[in-house]
């Protein structure tokens, strides 16, 4: 089999065959799993080994032309795309397993794996499609996914709330495509790589990448247009893993840095305006999590934090920040999506996200408190964990690059972080013990604490493959603009 096959492989697999996942349950419910879970990790197998023929060399293209709209449908491999893809199906396959077990008592089950999949497949679609148009599309295929996944429960809060997150969603994707189609007019195609080679400037061009952004921000929950993701919190948390750490709002950074770094190099007004956001949002968000009473509501707003940490890298356009915001989406990707599934078990045993309903954890389920520490440790970016290398290069990056007043910002952020993350951690395992008479006793072999300790040892695991993974990030910035 080709390698661009392969590639095309890796998006319509999850995307077309997704539908078919309900059908399998009349087989049995374990047919039904195995199946979604195989549409993922064969996808994750030709990723692998697209990678390696990518590394090696090898361009992986794939090229349909649809002569009727003179549009092509482009998928392209590139090593930056390849890392993205693959950080995300890693962590979306975890929190997958880890729905196997939390989803079996609730309703529209099927919907659910359904959903799911298709999901990931739409961000493959994004993260490889080298046309606005197809980038458009997927876009709102992850939009459409989403809604219905945050209103999961049916319930009339839980549907208004994914309501909001879609509305506010769609219309930042409405103002992507006006920037898109503007963009297109200027350049006369819709391809990255004729847009590319445009070098495009002026007034028309920077309205087009403001719309654009616009559109980044609402899917990526920046301020101001951050508040749907605490709201989604009232998902179930695999869908909140999903949301928060693996797909949906890594989705607006990769879509920045594939545009904004490879393609287009915005004006330096624009770069001032956009570093002073993002500032704001690092640190206006880490605030509200330090004083949230929800548990999953201080990750969510923990993960606004983060993500703002992601652009500072990509906006600061050198090759070191670039780097370090490369490897934060996998860092944080891992670390996160352990802190989100590890809120789960804790809900489920205790039936409550109220932080002041919750005390002494430790001692009930000291293998969760453990891998919720391992990962809490990486986000707070406490070495030798990977998370403290990745930003301490987008960071020292920044500073590099002479954005010094936004890179002090963001060091106090990081201290921010290390406050809330330690506030959390003793108010769920530490403190007060509470009585907990329903609790159930830990299983390791649990697919859901099963999942968190995978994460958690792989958030330490990196650290020691921290250096062939700076190689293939410092690959891939070899080739950005500006």
């Amino acid at each position: 089999m080709s390698y661009d096959i392969m590639l095309l492989l890796v998006v319509a697999i999850p995307v077309l065959l997704s539908a078919f996942i309900p059908l399998f349950v009349k087989v049995s419910v374990f047919a039904r799993n195995f199946f979604a879970l195989l549409l993922m990790v064969i996808p994750f197998i030709f990723l692998i080994l697209v990678f390696q023929a990518v590394m090696a060399g090898i361009p992986v293209e794939f090229v349909y032309e649809f002569p009727i709209l003179e549009i092509n449908f482009i998928l392209q491999a590139d090593i930056f795309a390849l890392f993205v893809a693959m950080a995300s199906m890693l962590v979306s396959i975890v929190v997958l397993i880890y729905s196997f077990e939390y989803i079996k008592t609730y309703k529209n089950q099927n919907e659910y794996f359904f959903i799911v999949v298709l999901f990931i497949g739409s961000m493959m679609g994004i993260i490889f499609s080298a046309n606005l148009i197809f980038i458009y599309i997927f876009w709102e295929m992850t939009a459409l996914a989403s809604w219905r996944l945050i209103g999961f429960f049916r319930e009339k809060e839980y549907v208004r709330r994914a309501n909001k997150t879609f509305i506010m969603t769609a219309m930042g994707a409405l103002c992507m495509l006006i920037g898109f189609l503007m963009i297109a007019e200027q350049a006369g195609s819709f391809d990255l790589n004729v847009i590319s080679s445009a070098d495009l400037q002026g007034t028309t061009i920077s309205w087009a990448i403001i719309l654009i952004i616009l559109g980044i921000f609402s899917k990526s929950a920046t301020f101001p247009l951050h508040s749907w993701l605490a709201d989604a919190g009232i998902a179930p948390s695999p869908v909140t893993a999903l949301l928060h750490a693996a797909v949906l709002v890594k989705i607006g950074v990769y879509v920045y840095a594939r545009l904004f770094n490879f393609t287009i190099v915005p004006s330096e007004e624009i770069r001032i305006v956009l570093f002073t956001i993002v500032a704001i949002s690092a640190f206006l968000s880490g605030a509200i999590a330090f004083v949230e009473k929800d548990i999953k509501r201080v990750i969510a707003f923990s993960t606004i934090s983060q993500i703002a940490f992601i652009f500072l890298g990509f906006i600061s356009g050198g090759k070191l920040a670039f780097v370090g915001a490369m490897l934060f989406i996998l860092m944080h990707g891992v670390a996160k999506a352990g802190l989100f599934l590890s809120a789960g078990i804790i809900e489920h045993q205790v039936h409550t996200k109220q932080l002041d309903m919750m005390g002494g954890l430790f001692r009930y389920m000291p293998i969760t408190a453990i891998a919720f520490a391992g990962c809490a440790l990486s986000v707070m970016g406490i070495p030798p964990f990977a998370g403290f290398f990745s930003k301490f290069l987008v960071i020292f990056g920044a500073v590099y690059d002479q954005n010094i007043l936004v890179a002090l910002v963001f060091i106090v952020c990081a201290g921010l972080t290390v406050l809330y993350t330690i506030r959390l951690f003793g108010k769920v395992f530490l403190g007060n013990q509470k009585d907990y008479p329903h609790i159930e006793k830990e299983n390791l072999y649990s697919p859901m604490v099963l999942s968190v300790v995978s994460l958690a040892v792989l958030s330490l695991v990196m650290t020691f493959s921290f250096g062939y993974l700076f190689y293939i990030a410092n690959l891939a910035s070899q080739t950005i603009k500006g």
